[in-house]
């Protein structure tokens, strides 16, 4: 049945219409896009270009299907421009030399953590059979790394059927192809992932603010504002890695990670201050650097763990002090302060 609006039909009638899938557009934009800020521009564009278009929407398709349609073309669209804002890098003292990467990372430079309190916000709509994603991993970083390598029709296609479990026959009305076009782009999206990126082992990784979660994110929180190096790289895997987005830098396994600790990020007593909150699923920071002369911290990214059982398998920071913003972080605060 075709949704209408009240008589009248004004922009309060239309908000109570579209405002259960709000939050949901925005993480599908997310997902396609890489970052926070295009997922809220493209969704804005999306909801604008839904109320202008109202009195076409013949009901053929349930309202939430035809929001996806329209929100999945205006990333598509936002894609095909190829336009990026400039990222703010974070900016080392001179006199620290910057050790040389262990290769190139393959975190795109636009990439921005997820709050998770946004994730709270999704109305239960649960995905449908094609679905292969729970919501947890379909925002992890892994994931989102992953996926911004497809051709951005692949990687519409993979997410409307594999996290959102549209059928084949939806999918193809949403992007205006055929059904075999929609297999094809699937399918090999799926194999280009499949190359990249794990299988998901729900059982490796401990589920959201379990006892083995808290005693992993304390025992990091403990051994990085002590600047004990040894004690950070004891928590790691054998083969974890860290990267610094939107910088071109990566580092994996212990040995490199612990030379960057020691000559970098942790040299000089240099000291920080963590402050937890959640990211992409996944345990995330808050990061200060103490000012030696004063009692005031100053922001230094976001820290993101990913965790694969007892150890951590990467350390993602995001170098942008913009982002604390998204997670209700100050950009400064005074010693003793914890907000």
């Amino acid at each position: 049945m075709r949704e209408t609006l009240p008589a009248g039909g004004d922009g309060t009638a239309f908000s109570d219409l579209v405002e259960p899938y709000r939050h949901e557009l925005q993480v599908h934009c997310y997902r396609i896009l890489g970052s926070v800020q295009d997922a809220e521009d493209v969704l804005q564009e999306t909801l604008l270009a839904a109320w202008r278009g109202f009195d076409g929407y013949e009901g053929r398709a349930s309202l939430r299907t035809w929001l996806y349609r329209i929100a999945t073309n205006r990333c598509l669209n936002a894609l095909r421009d190829g336009a990026r804002r400039p990222r703010e890098q974070v900016a080392y003292p001179a006199e620290v030399p910057m050790p040389e990467p262990s290769r190139r990372p393959a975190e795109p430079s636009w990439l921005e953590p997820y709050p998770d309190v946004l994730l709270d916000q999704i109305a239960d709509h649960r995905p449908g059979p094609e679905a292969r994603y729970e919501l947890r991993e379909s925002v992890s970083l892994a994931f989102l790394i992953a996926l911004q390598q497809l051709p951005p029709r692949q990687r519409a296609v993979l997410v409307l059927r594999d996290v959102l479990g549209f059928r084949a026959a939806e999918v193809a009305a949403i992007l205006d192809v055929t059904e075999n076009a929609v297999t094809s782009a699937l399918n090999r999206a799926r194999g280009a992932l499949a190359a990249v990126l794990p299988g998901p082992d729900r059982d490796s990784v401990p589920l959201p603010d379990s006892p083995q979660e808290r005693r992993m994110v304390d025992e990091f929180t403990r051994a990085f504002e002590s600047g004990d190096v040894d004690a950070v790289v004891a928590l790691l895997t054998s083969d974890a890695w860290l990267t610094m987005p939107p910088l071109p830098l990566a580092y994996q396994g212990v040995a490199d990670i612990r030379n960057f600790l020691a000559t970098v990020a942790l040299t000089g007593g240099r000291q920080y201050h963590l402050i937890p909150t959640r990211a992409n699923g996944q345990p995330a920071f808050g990061c200060y650097l103490r000012d030696p002369r004063t009692p005031i911290l100053h922001a230094h990214g976001v820290f993101v763990l990913t965790l694969a059982g007892e150890r951590i398998a990467a350390l993602t920071r995001f170098t942008d002090n913009s982002l604390l913003a998204r997670f209700g972080l100050p950009l400064s605060l005074r010693a003793g302060e914890d907000r």
